[in-house]
This record gives C-alpha cells, sequence and structure tokens, in this order.
C-alpha cells in the first residue's frame, strides 16, 4: 500500500460559559484547549504533515490583543504546537493571557498540491484592527475552479497575492466579510451609534449566513471550510455534493466540531446519537452569544459522499465505518476462492498492516461461513457419516490465517541513491518466516487499495516471494483507482495509477491508437467546457478482468518464482458494503461537479503531451 496524501482535518471548540465555571467544575483554566488536543489528536491520521490553532478570546476590550495562532510543519506538529502555547500560558497567569479565549479551532495538514511550508499550514489570518473584520480560515478542501473564484476578485480591481487556493478562499471571504461590516456601520450610523457602542452593534448583529451563500455560490469542489470571526461568529459549510464530512455536537457548555464522528463521541463522553452530521449544502453556525443554528446555505446537488474516505481515510472506530470495511472484505470471498482454486488446505490467508485490517476480518468471516457450509454439506452425505476418516478430514478443515507481512520502521529512502534506494524501499516490509508450506501453499494478502503499485512491485510482492509460495494472490479491498481525485487528495495526474497505465498499454497491444487519439482530441477541443468524461473511452475495449491480468503481469517483479494474481472488489462490492456513499469518482470517473469533469479531461491531455504517447 502507498502512502497517500490524506485528507485534512478540522476541530472547533466554542466556549458558552465564563472562563471560571471550567475552573470551578473541571478544575482547568485550559478547558478548551485540552479538548481541541484530543480533538487533533485522535485525528492525527488526517494529518502529518503540520498543524495549526488559533484562538480568539470575545471578551478583550479594544487595545487588548484578542486573537492568537500558532502552526507547526511535520509529524510531530501537534505536540509542539501545544507545548508553545501552553508554554505562553503558563508564563502569563491573567486573564488575558495568550491563548486563553472562548473560541479554538484546529487544523492537521497533509497536502492536497505537493506543496509545503510553514506558509501552507492553516488556519490562514486575515487581520484588521476592527475586530468583526479579522477572519481565520481552515478546512479540508480542494476546490477545481480557483482561477475563477480569483477572476471574481481581480474583476473587482483586487490583487491577490497567491493562487494558492486557501489564500484565494480567504480573501474572498474577507473581502465580502468586508462588504458585511460595511453594510452594518453604514445602517448604525444611520441610527446615530457612534464610538465603541457602534461596534458593539455591528459585532453583535453580523451573521455569516449572507457571506456563505455569496461565498459558496462561485466554489466547485469537495470542501468542508470553517471560520471565526474576531468578533465571535464561528462557521463551518459543508459542500452541496456532500463529499467532504463533518460532525458537531453542542451541549449548554461547549459546541464541538470534527472531520469524524468517533473523535466527538471519545473526547466529549457522548452517544454516538448525540452527534450530528452537517448535511451536504448546509452550515452551522454559532453565534457570538454561543447560539448554534444550522442555514441551508446552498441547495444539495447530486449528493455523493466520497466513498474512498470509508476504505481509506477515516479512523476505524466508527461503528460504521468498521462494519462496511468488514463488508468490503466479505464481498471478496468468492473471486479469492477462484483465484486459488477453492483449495483451503494449501490457502495462507493474510494482510498488509495497515487499514485493511477490518477488511480482513470480514474477509476471514466469509470464508469460514463459507468452509461451514463445504462441512455441513459434506457431513450430510450419507457416504461422509458413515466413513469415520473422510469425516474427520472434513472437520480438520479450517480457514488458515497468519500474520505474513510485518511492516518495519520507516526506512529513510531518501538518504540513497539508484540501487541502493531501491534495495531499501524493499525492505519496507518483511515476512514471518515458517508460516506456508514452501512450493505447495497459496498465500492470499489483503490490501486497502492499490494505487500506483510501486510499493507492490518493489517491496511487497518481492518479500512475500521469499517464502516460496505456489502463488501469491493480492486482493484490494477498494475497486480499480482509474481516475485522478480533485476534491482532496493529491491525486491528480493519470499517469500514476497503475490501473490507466495498463489500460493504456492494453490498447497498444491491440493497435487501438487511433482510439487514443481520438480522445485526445475530444478533450482538447473542448478544453475549459468539458460536459463529458472522455477519458471513460479509454477503459470501455476492457473487462475489468483483463485489466486486473495486466497490473498483475505489469507488477510482478522480475525472477518472481510464484505465480501472480491481483484480484480487486467490484464497483458493484463497493456500493454494496457503502450504500450511503455513492461517491466512486476514483474508480467510475463519475464526477459529481463540473469542474472534476474539465479537470479529469484536462489531466489526459498534459498525460498525453507529457509522454509523446
Amino acid at each position: 500500500m502507498e502512502t497517500l496524501k490524506h485528507e485534512c482535518g478540522i476541530a472547533i471548540i466554542r466556549l458558552k460559559k465564563p472562563a471560571g465555571y471550567y475552573q470551578n467544575k473541571y478544575g482547568s483554566r485550559t478547558y478548551g484547549l485540552q479538548k481541541l488536543f484530543l480533538l487533533m489528536e485522535k485525528q492525527h491520521n488526517r494529518g502529518q504533515e503540520g498543524a495549526g490553532l488559533a484562538c480568539i478570546n470575545t471578551k478583550a476590550v479594544p487595545g487588548e490583543e484578542y486573537i492568537f495562532r500558532d502552526r507547526k510543519t511535520g509529524n510531530n506538529a501537534i505536540n509542539e504546537v501545544f507545548d508553545s502555547v501552553y508554554g505562553m500560558i503558563n508564563g502569563n497567569r491573567s486573564e488575558n493571557a495568550p491563548f486563553m479565549g472562548d473560541m479554538y479551532m484546529g487544523h492537521l495538514r497533509y497536502s492536497t498540491t505537493g506543496k509545503s511550508g510553514l506558509s501552507y499550514i492553516h488556519p490562514h489570518l486575515r487581520r484588521s484592527n476592527w475586530a468583526a473584520k479579522t477572519l481565520v480560515l481552515c478546512g479540508n478542501f480542494n476546490m477545481t475552479n480557483i482561477p475563477e473564484i480569483c477572476e471574481s476578485l481581480t474583476s473587482e480591481g483586487q490583487h491577490p497575492r497567491s493562487m494558492a487556493d486557501t489564500h484565494i478562499l480567504l480573501e474572498q471571504a474577507g473581502h465580502r466579510l468586508d462588504m458585511e461590516i460595511e453594510y452594518l456601520y453604514r445602517d448604525f450610523h444611520a441610527q446615530g451609534y457612534r464610538g465603541t457602542e457602534l461596534t458593539k452593534k455591528i459585532e453583535e448583529n453580523f451573521n455569516a449566513t449572507e457571506l456563505l451563500k455569496k461565498c459558496t455560490s462561485l466554489w466547485d469542489g469537495g470542501y468542508v471550510v470553517a471560520g471565526m470571526t474576531g468578533s465571535g461568529e464561528t462557521f463551518c459549510v459543508r459542500d452541496p455534493w456532500g463529499i467532504r464530512t463533518a460532525f458537531y455536537y453542542q451541549d449548554t457548555e461547549i459546541a464541538v466540531v470534527a472531520s469524524e464522528r468517533p473523535v466527538i463521541q471519545t473526547v466529549m463522553n457522548v452517544d454516538v446519537e448525540d452527534i450530528q452530521e452537517l448535511l451536504p449544502g448546509q452550515a452551522l453556525r454559532i453565534s457570538r452569544d454561543g447560539d448554534v443554528s444550522c442555514p441551508q446555505i446552498l441547495a444539495p446537488r447530486n449528493v455523493k459522499p466520497c466513498s474512498f474516505e470509508r476504505i481509506y481515510f477515516s479512523r476505524g472506530s466508527d461503528a460504521d465505518i468498521y462494519r462496511e470495511r468488514k463488508a468490503l472484505g466479505n464481498n471478496l470471498v468468492n473471486p479469492v476462492l477462484e483465484a486459488v482454486d477453492h483449495d483451503f488446505r494449501n490457502t495462507v490467508f493474510s494482510y498488509i498492516p495497515n487499514t485493511a485490517e477490518a477488511a480482513y476480518y470480514g474477509l476471514l468471516q466469509g470464508m469460514e461461513e463459507h468452509l461451514n457450509g463445504i462441512k455441513k454439506e459434506a457431513i450430510l452425505s450419507d457416504r461422509i457419516c458413515n466413513d469415520r476418516e473422510q469425516l474427520g478430514n472434513i472437520l480438520s478443515l479450517k480457514v488458515r490465517n497468519e500474520k505474513v507481512a510485518v511492516k518495519d520502521i520507516k526506512l529513510r529512502t531518501f538518504i540513497a541513491e539508484g540501487n541502493t534506494r531501491d534495495d531499501l524501499a524493499a525492505h519496507v516490509y518483511d515476512v514471518t518466516y515458517g508460516t506456508i508450506v514452501p512450493e505447495q501453499d497459496n498465500l492470499v494478502v489483503l490490501d486497502d487499495s492499490i494505487v500506483r503499485g510501486t510499493t507492490l512491485k518493489q517491496s511487497i510482492l518481492k518479500i512475500l516471494d521469499r517464502l516460496h509460495p505456489k502463488k501469491i494472490v493480492v486482493v484490494s479491498s477498494s475497486p480499480q483507482i482509474r481516475y485522478p481525485d480533485f476534491y482532496g487528495i493529491d491525486m491528480s495526474g493519470l499517469g500514476q495509477f497503475i490501473a490507466f497505465r495498463a489500460a493504456m498499454e492494453l490498447l497498444r497491444d491491440r493497435g487501438l491508437d487511433e482510439l487514443v487519439q481520438n480522445v485526445y482530441n475530444k478533450a482538447v477541443k473542448e478544453a475549459g467546457n468539458s460536459v463529458v468524461n472522455h477519458v471513460h473511452e479509454i477503459y470501455a475495449p476492457f473487462t475489468a478482468g483483463d485489466i486486473s491480468a495486466k497490473i498483475s503481469q505489469m507488477l510482478t517483479p522480475a525472477g518472481t518464482g510464484a505465480q501472480v494474481q491481483i484480484v480487486y472488489q467490484s464497483l458493484e462490492g463497493l456500493h454494496k458494503a457503502c450504500p450511503g456513499h455513492k461517491g466512486d469518482w476514483y474508480f467510475s470517473g463519475n464526477y459529481p461537479t463540473p469542474g472534476g469533469v474539465k479537470l479529469v479531461n484536462r489531466a489526459f491531455v498534459e498525460y498525453m503531451e507529457s509522454t509523446g504517447f
């Protein structure tokens, strides 16, 4: 399993009571920070390139600092950020100490662009002397139409300093915020309000709903975008296609938002029924007074929550996700049995140590049920019942499962070059020797996904072959990943997908170069106005089995003694296992937004022009 750029993670804390309340009840003046740390740490799987947090103190009076922010890069960023923050707090025991506020926002970053550095770490800040005009923004998102959003700013005479999606959204939302505050200023000024009284009226009456409606009307992509204003408004909005997820909980003391449901369950010690999912096109708004509402910002459109998030990204501790991952494994029973010729006695089942573990349990459960059916039919046979030896043989049949693959410590392959690097990469995994009978046993290993195939070819298959199995069957709990994602992960180039490369090789093998050229011509002709995913035609001549067979051939390392077969989850199996998450564009190419269709055709043009196919 290759390392993918994960989804980012967000966490929001809004304290509803005065600071002294939490000191008296929980014995800590940093109650909000403690909860934020736990929410972020338990979402560590969603971002290991950096972390940041922001805090706003709505009780600060004019002239006092009201907003604080800290960000760090690296895998240990969460601990480094909180060490820094607590260091500042412990050195200042006053009520106005840094990061002592009632609004907190945390973010965990995994790059969706391949870019790194502190300037890319959320939350992003647009600062003003006016608290109401100060905006902090973070999110789990990737927009497909940043140039168009940028044009909406430049058409009004603005000069955005960067085309980075977060920066453009910050400038767009900040511009709308400025305008909304100006409207309120003119209104209350006309009513005779002046000075701090005027400022107070603006802060008390600002509502982010209109700002969100005007901003999101231009957005195309998968997103959960969260923001805080310096005057006390908190919001979080989800895309109308439901691609990205967010969950929230509130009581009389606190309001909490996170990217995943189980982290709220654990951190707040509440039942799953107490936690709400932010619906497609909906926003969570927390007013300056702490009142929570969920206005509908955009009408739901072609709702397709991401299914790959269920397979790979999310924490498996969520009850629904755990059940779905087991179902993915159970669905693979029949194709796996066909791959090993139904030979239970001489087949060992295992998995690659990662998020495939739950699917592996589902596969084993399905195999045991199938084997029990075989035993039942055999025992009911008069011939078997009267033969003690045969009956014993039947009863001795079992599903053989072993921990075959072991992931070693992360090897720093970047320190080496050439053949040395390849050798290091080949040792990312190790095997448990003696777990199979050489030259006799089949070895089935389950993985959650096969994207590029690099790790499989360079490491996993080589190391498994050292056990000398008769056959190695690598099973993917996800279908063939054929198309780029443009809504969150750094998977935007077609050439990186082994399924796409296999299809292109098959087209070459069958002399279908003219088909490839026709797809290219269509993609070029339509350019930025695509409404049809023409890349579908690349796969159309082949069955899923054809492509799997080609992938097996392409990923088998030279000199491998065992026969290698790769088995994928079917698209139908995916939908059966994850019925509530129909977002399958990775596998089907059925993008939920116009931007996705436009970008996949552009990706094909870029592939053709860079490779000279």
